[in-house]
């Protein structure tokens, strides 16, 4: 069977959200999967040879870590497995992946290019070189798959090294655990066997898979702790001897089942109805037990090998999960069987966020001294023997190791985008040699457990982002202000609070260069003009204040209004200033001051960040300003502007400054030096507006107090305007 979706843009890394995610499902009885990975770059001089990092696993996306950053505590972080693909002088490779006896499930690639550089690229300044990837997955499923049952003996025949065997066998629930015997084992030759033989699937990042080797023996045999619950547990057995001799085996798999403690599920169900109607007095269920004490029969408890606490799972939101025990938020925890707890996060949408496993001891209630508690937290089946082994590792996972007791009374999980399965919370009551009688002791450990987008909501300086492949959801922290990390937690480049208020008040003050402009304006009677300078600088304080990732952060209104308003003011400002160089007939000038306002406002709705809603407006009023001094160069028969000064001292200088400032914008900014940069194009701006304002008309005085007579009468003078007037 064949498999594809759509090919992918590939973008240079410094988030989960660059990493682009593919999302497979590998049916069941698949024995061997190929991946066809496909690379490929466009054809400009842009784009040079590049590596490109593709990672795999099974059940989850994959847990990466291209930047090298801290995780956050107590979570475990295993490492993925990945390749590398390199595109150099061919822009085109492919690469093919495969996997024998994989794993049935969800499987998932991320691809992304190394770390992102930083730079601030202006949109429409430079071209990006297009990385695409594809991946595509073809499986070769066996249709009719033996099946081997429990107890039963089955003969088989290996017909060559080429052909092996495969055959599957379903583990029940409650399965402690398996032993596969291999008997009968002969050669067409009737000689002794040399076979191979592969019990389980293969899983990325790591496998677990059991290996059985029979070399020129009759019998061998392999026990296995802690099966998978409830799976397909494919068995392959493969020739080592000669191409043509096949190999006759009998193959018998036979489990050992643990007889879980019996639990009262009349009084459960009273409980969950209790608890759900808010314990009122007198309701139905008042003679159930009361929160923490767990209903359970004591001589059950002893004779079974597990104690099973029913929990109840409640969805609250996307990838958001919590679980709660029926009994109560505490759970008794005995030495002579483990008290196992069922997290149910096999819905295919729960692998996308973080799972939380919380453990507080209660003190009080262990009646040994230097007892302690431990715990396992594994996926797909539970770990039974935790009084002989603290690796928590079953038959096919490995589990996370977690324990309490009275000298460290909790102890804290953090599961990062765990794999689609059950997962079981196994605690078991260890004490001290030589310290009382362990059979009666008990102890009351409280357990909270939840399934969450982003771990602490990425933290203060973390934005948690919720992502998406087709109908696929997985959660990403996006970090500010120097942090990293998977949960932002990472301060190794962190910036200081001191140096948030710093970059602050830069961008911030830095706005306030404006005032010699608008100051200008206003005495050259420039007042429309002075308006948009004083919008200008408002809208852009208050944006920066409200753009800054640390905590020095202030919002008058939303980010969005705010955002749009400083561009809009930034642009109109150009606009405005340039045609007012132009000398034009006011009513033609301010006609094109509000056609061209109402314009830049639909560009900049349309897409905000694209450079030719700039450079648009810009082109267009320079036209214009030219097209007008030409027209007044011809009209007065020689240059316009004519005095010399207005070129040295206004024109020339404003014209540099303009330049530098769009240099430093388009050229210089990275995220790094961002508030130092950007206010440098404040401050640019400001005084390049200053310098190119033209000088009022003539006939018009500076703002001074009008002339009063004793006789009252008052001096009229004739305003007749004279256009086209230059000093």
């Amino acid at each position: 069977e064949y498999f594809s979706q759509s090919a992918q843009k590939l973008s240079f890394y410094s988030w989960y959200g660059n990493a682009k995610l593919f999302h497979f499902h590998v049916p069941e009885d698949t024995v061997l999967l190929r991946w066809l990975l496909q690379a490929s770059r466009g054809k400009g001089p842009e784009c040079t040879s590049m590596e490109i990092t593709v990672h795999f696993r099974h059940g989850a996306p994959p847990v990466i870590n291209p930047l090298g950053t801290r995780f956050p505590a107590n979570a475990t972080v295993r490492p993925s497995y990945n390749i590398s693909i390199t595109l150099s002088s061919a822009l085109q490779n492919t690469t093919f992946v495969n996997v024998t006896t994989p794993a049935a499930g969800d499987w998932f690639i991320a691809a992304h290019l190394p770390e992102a550089a930083g730079r601030i690229e202006v949109k429409g300044f430079s071209t990006p070189c297009p990385y695409m990837f594809q991946a595509d997955m073809f499986v070769l499923r066996l249709t009719d798959m033996p099946v081997l049952e429990p107890g039963v003996p089955m003969p088989h025949t290996v017909v060559s090294p080429a052909k092996p065997l495969h055959v599957k066998v379903f583990v029940p629930k409650h399965a402690a655990g398996m032993r596969f015997q291999l008997s009968s084992c002969v050669t067409s030759e009737q000689r002794a066997c040399a076979v191979r033989v592969l019990l389980g699937s293969i899983t990325l990042p790591q496998s677990f898979q059991k290996v059985l080797t029979c070399t020129g023996s009759i019998n061998c045999s392999l026990a296995l702790e802690s099966p998978p619950w409830e799976k397909w547990l494919q068995i392959m057995v493969e020739s080592l001897g000669t191409a043509n001799a096949s190999v006759s085996v009998e193959m018998l798999a036979s489990f050992t089942v643990c007889r879980p403690g019996s639990t009262s599920s009349f009084l459960n169900f009273i409980s969950l109805n209790q608890s759900q109607a808010g314990g009122r007095p007198g309701a139905a269920g008042s003679s159930a037990p009361a929160a923490g004490e767990a209903p359970h029969n004591t001589s059950g408890q002893r004779s079974s090998c597990l104690q099973s606490q029913p929990v109840v799972r409640e969805d609250l939101d996307v990838v958001s999960v919590r679980y709660r025990l029926l009994n109560g938020p505490s759970v008794p925890v005995n030495a002579l069987s483990p008290t196992l707890l069922l997290l149910n996060l096999n819905t295919g949408m729960d692998s996308g966020g973080a799972l939380v496993v919380n453990l507080l001891l209660n003190k009080t209630s262990v009646s040994l001294a230097n007892a302690t508690v431990v715990a396992c937290v594994s996926a797909a089946s539970p770990v039974l023997s935790l009084n002989a082994t603290r690796n928590c590792s079953t038959a096919f996972s490995q589990g996370y190791p977690l324990s309490v007791s009275t000298s460290s009374a909790e102890a804290m999980l953090i599961v990062l985008y765990p794999q689609t399965d059950d997962w079981f919370v196994s605690l078991q009551l260890l004490c001290p040699k030589g310290q009382g009688d362990c059979s009666t002791a008990e102890a009351k450990v409280t357990v909270f457990s939840y399934l969450t987008p982003c771990f602490n909501d990425c933290g203060p300086y973390g934005q948690c982002s919720l992502l998406r492949r087709h109908g696929y959801l997985y959660a990403g922290c996006s970090c500010k202000a120097g942090w990293g990390g998977w949960s932002c937690t990472d301060d190794t480049k962190a910036q200081s609070v001191g140096t948030q208020n710093l970059a602050t008040l830069l961008l911030t003050l830095s706005n306030l260069m404006f005032l010699p402009a608008i100051a200008v304006a206003v005495y050259r009677f420039y007042l429309v003009e002075a308006s948009v300078y004083t919008y200008t600088m408002f809208f852009s304080t208050f944006y920066h204040a409200c753009d800054q990732p640390g905590v020095a952060v202030m919002c008058i209104t939303d980010y969005d209004t705010l955002q749009y308003c400083d561009f809009l003011g930034s642009v109109v400002s150009i606009w405005v200033t340039i045609l007012c160089m132009a000398r034009v007939k006011k009513i033609l000038k301010y006609v094109l001051f509000v056609l061209g306002t109402l314009l830049i406002a639909m560009s900049l709705q349309l897409d905000r960040r694209g450079v030719w809603n700039m450079m648009g407006p810009c082109l267009f009023a320079l036209v214009i300003m030219v097209t007008a001094w030409v027209h007044h160069g011809a009209k007065r028969k020689h240059c316009y502007p004519s005095s010399w000064k207005r070129w040295v001292f206004y024109l020339l200088p404003g014209i540099t400054l303009a330049f530098i400032a769009i240099s430093v914008y388009a050229f210089m900014e990275t995220n790094e030096n961002y508030y130092y940069t950007h206010s440098i194009w404040h401050v640019l701006v400001a005084c390049s507006v200053a310098f190119l304002l033209p000088p009022r008309d003539k006939h018009k005085k500076p703002w001074a107090w009008s002339q009063k007579l004793t006789c009252r009468y008052q001096i009229c003078q004739n305003d007749r305007e004279e256009l086209y007037a230059v000093t």
